[in-house]
């Protein structure tokens, strides 16, 4: 497995680049190693996949702010893992190579090409794979670039052929008067061309809808409202654009017994006032399993307990946040004549406490005012 340099490495900027000297470097890396200008020299060619590869990453955002984050892993765990080949970093960077070198890098015009739609799919995960992330295949519908014209719309061994009624400008012109008008034209419908041998499969379209198992990875500790992208899986571009993106949409299911508050959990435990008095030590569920719980001698109704580091891992770093526990205090039921005894017995001891009290503060009080 080959690793991959640093991407503030290969366009020789630093991690506070802006979006201006970020493309002037591209620009230069571009010029010096574009395949147009190093026919059949491999090294070239290599060095301008991984040149466009990190400017596609630092140029965007999002993609930017899971790099610096996460490294290389984490846009993989996003869906993106670089360009097929040299058509996708054409169809991405057509109008920049453009400005570049003022010419359309010799290969065909791509003034038609046109991004692929962009899909979403809702997931729904449970929360223990909500809290540790997962992996799992999602079945999608969607549009694909045909197999058999790939893309062309022509029937295998044929080519399109320039518009007779327009001579390829896509555009017919017509005389008012002093004027003169122009509409689309009616014959290829703006496109230039027409396709005199469609292709079979996919009638002409150039497309056709296929059944898609993705795989995706779920990091851990995504919530409800968290949206994972996957570069390049939405529906086939048009003219050779390319593909859209397929966002993930997540929705975390709850849980019977843990509450979530960010990167911690809460969860309530019952105990008998007689474990709150004396305390005791107990068996409390976490997400890895159960873990001893030590109550205090004196536990009140709603005291709180933690374990620290046994909550939800954060997608920022590789903490993990606390699991919190409420005390719910029991108040025992079905009393037999023995435990009535011992209570009313427990009753007249602190009511004896309290009696001595008063006592106390009533002698105290006539002593001060003597």
């Amino acid at each position: 497995m080959t690793t991959k340099r640093d991407y503030y490495e290969v366009l020789g900027v630093n991690r506070d680049t802006d979006d201006n000297e970020l493309k002037a470097h591209y620009r230069k890396l571009a010029l010096k190693f574009h395949p147009d200008r190093n026919h059949g020299n491999k090294e070239a060619e290599e060095k301008f996949k991984e040149a466009s590869e990190a400017y596609e990453v630092l140029r965007d955002p999002q993609k930017r702010n899971i790099y610096n984050q996460f490294g290389h892993q984490g846009l993989e765990g996003s869906g993106f893992s670089g360009f097929s080949g040299f058509e996708d970093i054409f169809s991405s960077f057509g109008g920049i190579f453009e400005d570049f070198f003022g010419f359309s890098n010799g290969r065909r015009s791509r003034s038609r090409a046109q991004k692929g739609a962009d899909l979403r799919y809702d997931l729904s995960l449970s929360f223990m794979e909500g809290a540790f992330g997962t992996e799992t295949e999602i079945d999608l519908e969607k549009m694909e670039v045909c197999s058999s014209c790939e893309g062309t719309a022509c029937e295998q061994g044929t080519h399109p052929e320039t518009c007779s009624q327009c001579n390829g400008t896509g555009q017919v012109s017509r005389n008012q008067g002093f004027f003169t008008v122009r509409t689309t034209c009616y014959h290829c419908r703006g496109n230039g061309q027409i396709i005199p041998h469609p292709c079979t499969k996919c009638k002409g379209s150039g497309q056709i809808r296929v059944s898609k198992k993705v795989a995706v990875k779920i990091p851990a500790g995504v919530d409800s409202g968290s949206r994972l992208r996957l570069t390049g899986e939405g529906e086939a571009g048009v003219y050779g654009g390319p593909p859209g993106d397929l966002y993930v949409f997540i929705h975390v299911e709850s849980h019977d017994f843990f509450e979530r508050d960010n990167t911690n959990i809460i969860c309530q435990v019952e105990i008998s006032f007689i474990q709150a008095a004396l305390g005791d030590t107990i068996a409390v569920p976490t997400l890895n399993g159960k873990k001893e719980l030590k109550i205090s001698k004196g536990t009140q109704p709603g005291d709180l307990f933690r374990f620290r580091g046994e909550g939800i891992p954060s997608l920022r770093s590789s903490k993990r946040g606390d699991q919190i526990i409420q005390a719910v205090i029991k108040t025992p039921t079905n009393l037999n004549k023995k435990q009535e005894v011992l209570l009313k017995e427990f009753t007249n001891i602190e009511s004896g406490k309290l009696s001595n009290k008063l006592k106390n503060i009533l002698k105290n009080n006539k002593a001060r005012a003597s």
